[in-house]
């Protein structure tokens, strides 16, 4: 199976199963001399970790990062980075009755029908469970990024419930289980998701991600735009759907004039130049593919969990009608553990883009 790196000078491949003896992934382009240890990781993967609520799917997984190349005396070397999470509450005995049977909504068939060989414990390489790696590649990128650029995710909406923005507090993020920054919708989608679990169903969510500090001139025009290498990035996440950057879908329905992000000249800044100062960032601080310097907004939706206990029709692996029930530990909404992947993913290009515009402007 090909097409498990992505990146460019900033190059991640992920490897690994939902149910095999452990998963990660190999960094390649990291400079050196960067101070890392394996706490530096342990602190987002630690966000991401399931079983940490009753929202989310009940596997204990440690998800204990190991450091296996790269560094010496605490800091890079400019060699690959080599990391590894084992898989230790793998129950592989609960999908035994899907083995022959096709979940809806799955990628089940698909990998059947193209690689003609599928791993049906918990979905292989299409499980959420691939994400892990993804988060500890996100940990070495924000490193790379530094301290003045900031990113940060919350749930913005839980099924068909939307949070009020006019209430948005980013440290309301912290204090519950869904990073919702309304600390009001949040207690709503406690009630909302306890029905939702109960009845053995799932729901989706939208995530919002963003980057401040961002400076001006990330991304390059055509084929290297950075809102396009975004949206891919966000786009190849486990049961994403849908990506939008800034505005988005809802520009659509916007005049020219309450698009344009408006300028005026704002204070001087490098070398006693003027800079322009916007209005507004309809735009998602991204124009013509390269940053502006205005925060980095994007937003994502997952679909609701494959797996669900309400019996669906589907066929067999051998051509047959049947119906179907998923048993086992599944998230009733797989966007709450998808916020801290969102926040990696959005670190990744980043990164990536801030090598890539020092190669070539110095």
């Amino acid at each position: 199976m090909s097409h498990n790196t992505f990146g460019h000078l900033f190059r991640v491949t992920t490897w690994g199963e939902s149910h095999g003896p452990a998963l990660g992934c190999v960094v390649d382009g990291a400079p050196p001399r960067l101070a890392l240890s394996e706490d530096d990781i342990q602190a987002w993967l630690d966000k991401r970790r399931p079983g940490q609520s009753r929202f989310t799917t009940q596997r204990r997984e440690a998800d204990l990062v190991k450091i296996l190349s790269g560094t010496f005396e605490g800091k890079t070397t400019g060699t690959p980075v080599s990391l590894l999470i084992e898989n230790t509450d793998q129950r592989s005995k609960d999908y035994g009755d899907v083995m022959d049977k096709f979940r809806p909504g799955h990628a089940d068939y698909t990998y059947l029908a193209k690689y003609g060989v599928r791993d049906y414990r918990g979905g292989g390489r299409q499980s959420a469970r691939e994400t892990a790696a993804r988060v500890a590649a996100g940990a070495i990128a924000r490193i790379i990024l530094g301290k003045k650029i900031k990113i940060r995710g919350a749930l913005v909406q839980m099924g068909p419930h939307k949070i009020d923005r006019a209430r948005w507090n980013w440290n309301e993020t912290e204090k519950n289980p869904f990073w919702c920054p309304d600390a009001k919708s949040a207690a709503q989608w406690e009630t909302y998701l306890d029905g939702v679990r109960k009845a053995g169903s799932s729901c989706g969510a939208v995530i919002e991600v963003r980057a401040s500090g961002v400076p001006v001139g990330l991304g390059a025009p055509i084929y290297g735009k950075l809102d396009a290498d975004l949206a891919q990035a966000l786009m190849s996440i486990n049961a994403v759907k849908g990506v939008e950057i800034g505005d988005g879908f809802a520009a659509a329905s916007l005049t020219g004039e309450e698009n344009a992000d408006e300028m005026r000249v704002a204070a001087k800044g490098n070398m006693g130049k003027k800079t322009p100062e916007f209005l507004a960032n309809h735009a998602g601080g991204i124009l013509g593919g390269i940053s502006t310097g205005q925060d980095i907004v994007a937003r994502f939706a997952v679909k609701p969990t494959s797996s669900i206990l309400s019996p669906r029709n589907t066929v067999t692996t051998g051509g047959k009608n049947t119906s179907i029930i998923t048993k086992g530990r599944h998230d009733p909404c797989v966007g709450i553990r998808a916020v801290p992947v969102g926040e990696a993913m959005m670190a990744c290009v980043l990164a990536d883009h801030l090598l890539r515009h020092r190669a070539q402007n110095g």
